[in-house]
């Protein structure tokens, strides 16, 4: 599955009631595909490809784990500890994604 479609499919998922008033950037840097980030404000979610100035944390995997993650096949600290997928930035956030996004 295209990268571009994967991210659609998390963006579809989106917990708009879980991101009231939550202001974050999380950036998708997909090392054998293109790197994309969302932006959350506020309640509203929005894909963009390409870097981000400033995320608030970057997530760093394949597509293969993207994709694990996204259908719930892969438990995304399980794949964080089995070194498939690391982080930058702001570690916590990265548990965030499973509560603004229904995953699985």
């Amino acid at each position: 599955m295209p990268v571009a479609k994967i991210f659609e499919t998390l963006k579809d998922n989106f917990n708009a009631d879980a991101a009231a008033g939550v202001d974050l950037v999380f950036q998708f840097a997909i090392e054998d595909a293109d790197t994309y980030h969302l932006v959350i404000d506020d309640g509203k979610c929005e894909l963009i490809a390409g870097e981000h100035d400033d995320p608030s944390v970057t997530l760093i995997m394949n597509t293969e784990t993207l994709q694990g993650i996204v259908s719930g096949e892969t438990d995304g600290m399980q794949a964080f500890m089995a070194g498939q997928l690391r982080a930058e930035g702001d570690m916590m956030l990265a548990t965030k994604l499973g509560e603004l996004f229904s995953i699985g």
